[in-house]
């Protein structure tokens, strides 16, 4: 006669191994979409850095014109 303590035993580890399994799946699955996001926003970093520095290139391209304009007159 088995020990059926040993059975429950192996009827729950074999639920935690298949539920430990499902986890790190879905972690890698998490992971990998953090790593597009991250992707993403590098992209949209450097996108926001150029149109910041353009912006103030124009700012100070209009004072500049401003001021030549206000010496001439």
């Amino acid at each position: 006669m088995e020990n059926p303590h040993a059975e429950r035993q192996a009827v729950l580890l074999e639920r935690i191994l298949k539920n430990t399994s499902k986890c790190t799946e879905t972690i890698l699955e998490l992971n990998k979409n953090l790593e597009e996001i991250v992707q993403a926003n590098y992209h949209l970093q450097t996108a926001a850095n150029l149109s910041m520095q353009y912006r103030k290139n124009v700012q100070y391209n209009l004072s500049s014109a401003k001021g030549h304009t206000q010496h001439r007159a």
